[in-house]
């Protein structure tokens, strides 16, 4: 905690904190992280030590973490130019070789590295190691023509969490890079929101977090919308409200909550300790979506 907070506030703090660590001990939690708290160095030494954190207070976090500025700026480095269909990258073979090496290696280990040195004991893997993330070739429909062909871009086709229990089990946080493999072997980028939504399913995860650079659910006038259900998300899509990048948040947190997730909370990921903020406070700092 900072310095400058008196020891009368650090203590209810962690007096509010404790009813929800003696609820959520023993729980699992699918934690995908992107966005700026993936690129600032303060922000991703927060994110570690909240996660450690977790752990150490009986909580079972998995991650599942993004990497697009990374590869980005991979791909200018060597002159090639990213492309973007209805908000999915493109992915030629070159493209794919650079995002496997970027996300399953530099990404990845940085993680697991910061994660280690505070505590945690993580292991960094994809969905290639043990072919527990199978994957099937993803085809886009356009305005203007219906399956678009945008390369190795896939979709989950289906998780084998045997390897990801075990490791929970064993007290070790499992750190994923969102890439899958084909029926022939092939490597399959694949949008992170939606491998953490699948994966929160296949090990009836308690919660599942979506680390954003938005507060969370707006509604037109700006306004975060918080305690969500199901039903109010899709009149939220029907009308205009939710679209664009946001969708593929949206379809991952609807598809937990639907199957047995108890709650899906999308925060934002630019907020110091926004993990800790909405697990262990009364108010939180995100919305919130209950599970039917």
């Amino acid at each position: 905690m900072p310095e400058n907070i008196s020891p009368a506030v650090k203590t209810a703090i962690l007096s509010e904190a404790l009813p929800y660590i003696r609820k959520f001990a023993g729980w699992t939690l699918v934690i995908k992280y992107g966005g700026n708290a993936m690129t600032d160095d303060s922000l991703k030494e927060g994110f570690a030590k909240d996660v450690a954190l977790l752990k150490l207070v009986g909580i079972n976090p998995v991650v599942v973490h993004g990497g697009g500025p990374q590869i980005n700026g991979m791909l200018e480095k060597v002159g090639k130019k990213g492309e973007f269909v209805q908000g999915m990258r493109v992915t030629d073979k070159e493209t794919m070789d650079i995002v496997e090496m970027v996300l399953g290696g530099s990404v990845n280990k940085e993680i697991v590295s910061l994660l280690n040195q505070h505590g945690g004991k993580a292991i960094g893997l994809t969905g290639r190691d043990g072919h527990f993330l199978r994957a099937k070739k993803l085809f886009i429909n356009t305005p203007e023509r219906n399956g678009v062909d945008i390369g190795q871009v896939g979709t989950v086709d289906e998780i084998d969490g045997t390897i990801i229990r075990n490791m929970v089990e064993r007290g070790y946080i499992p750190v994923i890079a969102p890439i899958g493999v084909g029926m022939g072997g092939e490597a399959f980028n694949i949008n992170a929101d939606l491998v953490a939504g699948r994966l929160a399913k296949e090990l009836k995860a308690q919660k599942l977090l979506l680390m954003t650079n938005t507060p969370g659910v707006l509604d037109k006038d700006g306004n975060l919308l918080t305690n969500l259900t199901p039903k109010r998300i899709d009149e939220l899509v029907a009308d205009g409200t939710l679209s664009g990048g946001m969708l593929p948040k949206i379809a991952s947190a609807l598809d937990a909550a639907t199957h047995g997730v108890k709650a899906v909370h999308i925060i934002d990921g630019r907020v110091p300790h926004a993990l800790l903020l909405e697990i262990f406070t009364d108010s939180g700092v995100g919305s919130m979506i209950l599970g039917e």
